[in-house]
Formats: structure tokens, C-alpha cells, sequence
């Protein structure tokens, strides 16, 4: 019994053998058969190279901020003091209709007795220097008054009016509401033009430039001179600067690029437009301008990427032998917010400017004050007083 049972076990182990070899194949072909069928299964993906992180974005941060204004600020201008630098205003409008023009001193903060109120929506603002009147010079501040479709002018640096109540402007046109403005001397006879743009507009004419004079009472009057500018039709052109030296005219032309024509109403060419630029890398509007001026004909252009709280510079003198060509040289980053209005100046004026100064607006009812080398950074020059440094 128990060979016959030795025996079976054999055989039974020899069976259970082959069944596992057999299976075993059967296993291996299904494999075969099951590898070798279409599959959705994606193969990993190869590792990706390194990549280095981008360096942080540096924010410049402003000297001084401002005491806020009551309501919306927009616009500033600087006026230098022509005997003590370190006494020079920063003039900026309060967008409403209880409006003001704001006087503030270096350090940011507002002089009532300086400051006009009750303007009703003042907008823009620009100044400009030795305006003959009553047989003497006076510096003038002239801002936009967009309820009253005029414009004001106020006498520097005691912000008294000049105006006799104000100069109507696009008289006779349906389109009249005044938002920006821009004032051009011109060197050769030292006439004085105010050149002004509106909240709406037709695609050609749409800014119109008056000559500044004396009424004859002592008084501002102003004479229409020329009517020009193009206006793609998409959105606004508030933001204009005038480059009295060269004589240029730039304006922005909001989600198109900036326009730019001969300042001289009397120029051959003066109703051609000279150039286009800024037109690619804004986020949404390009707005307010302001010329960097060195004495030798260079400087800066910058010009407000709105919404990207940047400023995109270009350089005044053009490029690559075209004064009319303006590539983007650089970007900055800065703390104000939605940038409208800005002004900037080379002039040496305190401790905290001695090399210049760049003003801008910001959205919290504030002016921001940056001093020139903070802009310029390793970039670009440094000229105070317009004047660059003399090198061996």
C-alpha cells in the first residue's frame, strides 16, 4: 500500500507540474498578446531640464508720498523756483467736480494758501515760464476745467488767476469736453501755446492748440491756432507732453501707442504725424508722459504702462540716426498704482532730488516723488541740471 501510494503521489506531482508549466505559457503568451495592443496609457515623461528661477522683480519705492487730496488726483507739474531750487512746488489736479489744483512742497505736503479750490474737474495740468504780461514775465500753471469746457491759467508761484474767469475752448464744435494739456515755448520768439485734448473726439483734429497772450487788461486770452492730431477711434487720448527744446509734441493715443508732431504751429510739416511708437508690451493703457531733458539734446521719454504699475522708457533723441525712432530701452516697476499723470525734471533741488526728480500719480488720492538715480538705476544717465558729468 504504500508503494502504490508512493506511486500515485509521484504521479500526482508530475501532473501538477506540467499544469504550472502549461499555464505558465499560457500566462506568458496573453502577456505577449495584451503588451502588444493599442493603450491610452501616455509613457512617463521625460525629466525636464532645470530651469533657473527668474530673478524678483525690483519695485521702486518712492522718497515721498503726499498728503492725500480730498477726491481723485490725476495730473502733476513742476514748477522750479528760479532763485532757490529747494523752494519749487509740485502743482497737481484733484479730478471732480469740487476739484482743486493742490501746491505741494518737496517734502509732500499740501499748502492751503497756494492750493485752488472749487474747479470743476480739473484734469490735466502743465506749466510753463516767462509768459509776457502786463510788460512783465510770469510763470503759469494751466489746467483743463472739464465741466466748464475751458481752460484756467494761474500765475507762479501765488496761484492767483489770470484768466478773467477762463478760456472756452472748442468753441463751435460738438465735441468739448478739455482733458489734457500740454504748453509749448517756442524758442525762437518765446511764444507761448497751449496745446489741449478732450474726453471725445473726431479721428483727425482732435487736439487744438491756442496761442497764450495778453488780453490787454492784464489778463490770458487764447487764439486758436492750429487744429491737428490723429485718434484711432479705440479708446481716449488724455496723456500730451511737449519737448520745447527739439520741438515735439507727443500724445497718447490709450491702447494704440504715442503719436508724436512737430510742437511749431508755423512748422512746413506741422499737420504730419513723425512717428508712432510704444505700440506692443502695455498691458492695457499707455498714459501719461514726461520728457527726461538733458542739455545736449538726449534723454528719456517715459510713459505710463497704466495698469502694469510700470513706466516704459524710450529715448528722446531718437535711434540709429532717426530722431523719429523710438525703441523701449527699459522698464521700471514702481509702488504707485494705476499711474495716470506724471512730471519729471533734471534739476538739482534738495538733499533728497540732487539729481533729479520723477513724480507720479497714484490711485489712493496721493503723488509719488522719486529721485532720478532710483529711476535710472545702472541704466541710463544721470544729468543734474541737464548737465552731464565730464569725464577724462
Amino acid at each position: 500500500m504504500k508503494r502504490k501510494s508512493r506511486e500515485i503521489g509521484l504521479a500526482t506531482v508530475l501532473a501538477l507540474l506540467l499544469i504550472i508549466a502549461f499555464s505558465g505559457c499560457v500566462g506568458l503568451r496573453t502577456a505577449t498578446v495584451v503588451s502588444s495592443q493599442p493603450t491610452d496609457e501616455k509613457p512617463p515623461a521625460a525629466p525636464e531640464p532645470s530651469v533657473a528661477p527668474e530673478p524678483p522683480v525690483m519695485v521702486l519705492k518712492p522718497v515721498v508720498v503726499t498728503q492725500p487730496a480730498l477726491h481723485d488726483t490725476d495730473d502733476p507739474a513742476i514748477w522750479l523756483h528760479p532763485t532757490d531750487r529747494s523752494q519749487s512746488l509740485i502743482i497737481g489736479t484733484d479730478k471732480n467736480e469740487d476739484g482743486a489744483l493742490y501746491a505741494y512742497d518737496l517734502d509732500g505736503n499740501i499748502i492751503d494758501e497756494k492750493t485752488v479750490r472749487g474747479l470743476k474737474r480739473p484734469n490735466n495740468v502743465d506749466i510753463e515760464y516767462g509768459l509776457m504780461l502786463g510788460g512783465e514775465e510770469v510763470d503759469i500753471a494751466v489746467t483743463t476745467e472739464r465741466l466748464t469746457k475751458s481752460i484756467r491759467v494761474f500765475r507762479l508761484p501765488d496761484m492767483v488767476a489770470i484768466d478773467n474767469g477762463g478760456i472756452e475752448v472748442f468753441v463751435g464744435d460738438n465735441l468739448r469736453a478739455p482733458m489734457g494739456v500740454a504748453l509749448y515755448k517756442r524758442p525762437s520768439d518765446g511764444a507761448i501755446y497751449a496745446i489741449v485734448g478732450r474726453k471725445e473726439g473726431p479721428t483727425v483734429s482732435y487736439l487744438w492748440q491756442y496761442l497764450l497772450e495778453d488780453d490787454g487788461n492784464g489778463n490770458v486770452a487764447g487764439t486758436v491756432v492750429r487744429k491737428f492730431g490723429e485718434y484711432s477711434g479705440v479708446k481716449e487720448i488724455e496723456a500730451i507732453a511737449v519737448d520745447d527744446p527739439l520741438g515735439y509734441v507727443y500724445y497718447s493715443d490709450e491702447n494704440v501707442g504715442t503719436r508724436k508732431y512737430h510742437a511749431d504751429p508755423d512748422a512746413p510739416d506741422a499737420d504730419v504725424q513723425l512717428a508712432l511708437f510704444g505700440t506692443d508690451g502695455f498691458t492695457d493703457d499707455n498714459e501719461g508722459i514726461s520728457i527726461y531733458m538733458i542739455n545736449d539734446g538726449t534723454g528719456y521719454i517715459l510713459i505710463s504702462d497704466q495698469q502694469a504699475n510700470k513706466f516704459r522708457i524710450f529715448p528722446r533723441e531718437g535711434a540709429d540716426g532717426d530722431p523719429h525712432n523710438h525703441p523701449q530701452i527699459k522698464v521700471v516697476s514702481v509702488s504707485t498704482t494705476e499711474s495716470d499723470g506724471c512730471e519729471v525734471t533734471s534739476a538739482v533741488l534738495n538733499d533728497n532730488f540732487k539729481n533729479g526728480l520723477f513724480v507720479a500719480m497714484s490711485d489712493n488720492k496721493t503723488f509719488h516723488f522719486y529721485s532720478w538715480e532710483d529711476i535710472a538705476g545702472e541704466d541710463l544717465l544721470i544729468a543734474p541740471d541737464g548737465e552731464l558729468p565730464v569725464t577724462e
